[in-house]
């Protein structure tokens, strides 16, 4: 199995109550694609609950068969349309970290 884990920070102009409504369109968008992706085993996307010693505003939690699981899932028609649309706009920064579960 892999993991793909991503952090993101939201773009500072946005009102904090549009960072809300943002993360809530990431996080039903991400989890959303489980049986649509080949190999996508879990999605969790993690919104509330964050510390003021944060530095990131959300996280993505993958878990997927395989490192070719996870090539397809970057691929994927379905993953691209929740990224361009839900992620990508809203986004300043973003760091990922996919690792195989041993």
């Amino acid at each position: 199995m892999v993991k793909h884990i991503i952090l993101w920070t939201l773009k500072p102009e946005l009102s904090e109550s549009a960072k809300e409504t943002v993360k809530v369109g990431i996080k039903q968008g991400l989890e959303g694609l489980v049986g649509k992706v080949p190999g996508l085993i879990d999605v969790k996307v993690q919104t509330a609950g964050r510390l003021a010693s944060s530095t990131a505003d959300l996280m993505l939690d993958c878990t997927l068969a395989d490192e070719a699981a996870l090539k397809g899932y970057a691929q994927h028609p379905e993953h691209l349309a929740v990224a361009n649309a839900k992620v990508r706009p809203f986004t300043a920064q973003r760091a990922c970290l996919d690792y195989e579960v041993l």
